[in-house]
């Protein structure tokens, strides 16, 4: 299969290239990719800041400072980059949003359907706010699953992607206003071309035996 092909070669880029820049319909594929990942109840729980400009990579790598600086380079070199930040809050208003968004897209087949989906998102919502109370690790799932169908789409675009928790999230936080729009930043991506001196590129991949890791039953 050559999705398996591509989970074979992709990996986490150490060197990125500079001098390789993406078109305009490389950067609209990259955003297809962030806004059409799954989520728990289609809740989409997320925002991003998408740096294409040098500028913009500059401010993000801000965060790659002090014990984090061995990541300023990688985002300064990529083509772009990307900050994943999820929800702190989920209001009943940001709910009915989504609904209404849903409702215009025609996910409802029947009226009731509408009422029904909005009360089931709002329970599973609510469940994590007030009973589990691990609300905020919740979302970081969601966002989590983003990044995961996110580093295999832009593998499958032909594309080198590293994502680094080695950064400052509270720095990325204050710098993009984050927290004062309702969101925490949880990772970065950086995406584009490998340098032809990245150490990484060539070393086999290792993963521990399927025996070890699954169980069939």
């Amino acid at each position: 299969m050559e999705i398996i092909k591509i989970l074979k070669k992709r990996y986490s880029t150490k060197e990125f290239d500079p001098t390789k820049k993406l078109t305009e319909e490389q950067i609209e594929q990259i955003e297809d990719l962030l806004q059409l990942s799954p989520s728990s109840t289609n809740i989409q729980p997320w925002h991003f800041i998408l740096a294409t400009s040098d500028d913009g990579k500059k401010r993000i790598a801000k965060a790659a400072h002090d014990f984090f600086s061995f990541n300023e380079a990688k985002i300064l070199d990529a083509s772009v980059v990307v900050v994943f930040a999820s929800k702190v809050d989920l209001t009943e208003e940001y709910l009915e949003h989504v609904t209404e968004k849903e409702d215009a897209d025609g996910r409802f087949a029947k009226k009731e359907f509408k009422e029904q989906q909005h009360i089931a998102r709002a329970i599973f919502a609510n469940m994590h706010k007030f009973d589990y109370k691990d609300f905020q690790h919740w979302t970081d799932k969601q966002v989590y699953l983003n990044l995961g169908n996110f580093l295999l789409g832009v593998a499958t675009l032909g594309l080198d992607a590293l994502p680094m928790e080695g950064v400052d999230l509270k720095l990325l936080d204050e710098e993009f206003d984050l927290r004062q729009k309702g969101f925490t930043s949880s990772i970065v991506v950086a995406v584009g071309y490998h340098k032809s001196t990245d150490f990484n590129r060539d070393l086999p991949k290792s993963r521990l035996f399927k025996k070890e890791i699954i169980e069939q039953v």
